[in-house]
């Protein structure tokens, strides 16, 4: 048995076969997710969601090729897209992602931008019911722009990005899971459905919400040519990830990338100060994101390479030099505070404390890494502050790859830690197919097979980038 997995992000389409027998991925590959609409406000962030669903039906009709005997399709996704559609599955507005920040214009009424306005129209008690977890950039926000520009007509209806494409491509009715359905802003966690009074005081009443399902619903039939194949609920991508890390109840999440995260599974909902996140088989996450890491860090690598820029030069690969010189720095009284971007820690960094004998790459590095370090574990402690975890999952794309940091890492939290695979939303897809084929009754089994069967769990052959 096989399935298809998709993990629609906005960079890359990513997918794979799901061979549910050897519990393999095979026939791993990716394609760029569409250019973004060109528009002249910068704050804008704006996709033709035709050419989204076009390029979804294109790639899942590649795998269905080279695996025609499909028996499911799961998909999870970046967590804040939104189409606005109508009754007849007519899509009416752009795809709006987080990387749209129209929110953050001036409000008309002169009381700050308009996430200002809605912030205290939400207040401090049903922003946790939220999940602690509203910005700018979430579904919410750009719909109370609408409202409040009125542009927002009666009756239609916002749905995320994955389930845009399978409402279109299966012409069934949308509708949302609890993990992307949290991603709106939108969603009571204490009663686990919509805040209608949220919605209502923000002015969104005039909207059709979409229908919210269980994990593991079919949400329509994709055919194909003389394939019909089921489609499943779409999952967060965040939450996809951590079931592909095959997170335990007493371990710590750290996933360091582009941004970050530190996550801590829990058995029922415990509201608090830090974000909370449904999760599968009825658990929660608390977490924290937008931790400064891969993006903080580029800033100091393209002030770097700036010179070198401006002379026509093209430093190839700044990063194996960085890696060798910070790891060559034992420690360093150099300060750096990354939050060059608005983190749970503010949104002004600085260098300081700086000496002839510092003022060096390594040093520079190495200080960013211990502050890296220190963030992460002032985030753990906020949610688990008994410090009991019995070790460290370490996933994202700079942590697997530095050495340095994970050294510095580990010293700050005198844990152990392991690795999380390398496709850990692909290999979460893997896991939510054995569950919604019945090959497992839960995902915490289907995690427990996939961790004793570990020695044939792995990658296919080699992926591919289709340019």
């Amino acid at each position: 048995m096989v399935f298809i997995g998709i993990d629609l992000g906005t960079s890359f389409i990513k997918g794979a076969v799901l061979d549910l027998e050897r519990l393999q991925l095979t026939h791993v590959h990716r394609l760029p997710f569409p250019n973004p609409r060109v528009d002249r406000n910068p704050l804008f962030c704006e996709f033709d969601p035709h050419e989204i669903v076009s390029a979804v039906r294109d790639f899942i009709g590649d795998l269905l090729h080279r695996e025609p005997n499909c028996s499911g399709i799961v998909m999870c996704t970046q967590m804040h897209g939104m189409v606005l559609m109508n009754g007849r599955g007519e899509m009416l507005s752009p795809c709006l992602t987080w990387r749209d920040q129209r929110a953050v214009m001036p409000h008309p009424s002169g009381a700050g931008t308009y996430f200002d306005v809605m912030t205290r129209l939400v207040g401090d008690r049903r922003w946790k019911q939220l999940g602690n977890e509203l910005r700018p950039g979430v579904p919410s926000s750009f719909l109370f722009w609408l409202a409040e520009q009125g542009k927002l007509e009666p009756g239609l209806i916002p749905v995320s990005m994955p389930d845009t494409v399978l409402s279109v491509l299966c012409a069934s009715p949308p509708s949302v899971d609890l993990t992307n359905a949290m991603a709106y802003g939108l969603l009571n966690l204490e009663t686990v459905d919509w805040h209608y009074e949220v919605i209502e005081d923000l002015g969104l009443g005039r909207l059709r919400l979409p229908k919210l399902r269980k994990h593991g619903e079919i949400v329509g039939h994709l055919k194909l040519g003389a394939n019909s194949v089921p489609c499943y609920t779409p999952v967060g991508d965040y939450q996809c990830a951590l079931l592909g890390a095959l997170l335990e109840m007493d371990e710590l999440s750290l996933n360091i990338s582009t941004g970050s995260q530190v996550s801590r599974l829990t058995p029922r909902l415990a509201l608090g100060d830090y974000q909370t996140r449904p999760f599968f088989d009825g658990k929660f996450l608390n977490t924290f994101t937008h931790i400064p890491a891969g993006r903080a860090l580029d800033v100091l690598v393209e002030l770097l390479c700036e010179l070198a820029t401006e002379q026509g030069l093209d430093l190839q690969d700044p990063w194996s030099y960085i890696a060798e010189e910070a790891m060559e720095v034992t420690d360093t009284d150099l300060k750096v505070d990354l939050n060059f971007f608005a983190s749970p820690f503010g949104e002004r960094g600085m260098i300081s404390n700086i000496r002839k004998e510092n003022l060096a790459v390594g040093h520079l590095f190495r200080a960013a890494f211990n502050n890296m370090a220190d963030h992460h574990c002032d985030c753990a402690v906020r949610i688990w502050p008994d410090r009991t975890w019995r070790r460290l999952v370490l996933s994202g794309g700079l942590i697997s790859k530095l050495d340095v940091l994970r050294h510095v890492v580990q010293k700050k939290f005198q844990s152990d830690y392991r690795l999380a695979p390398a496709e850990d939303t692909l290999s979460g897809l893997l896991v939510l197919a054995l569950v919604f084929s019945g090959r497992a009754k839960s995902c915490e089994e289907a995690m427990r097979d996939l961790r004793l069967r570990s020695q044939s769990w792995q990658s296919g052959p080699t992926e591919r980038t289709v340019s």
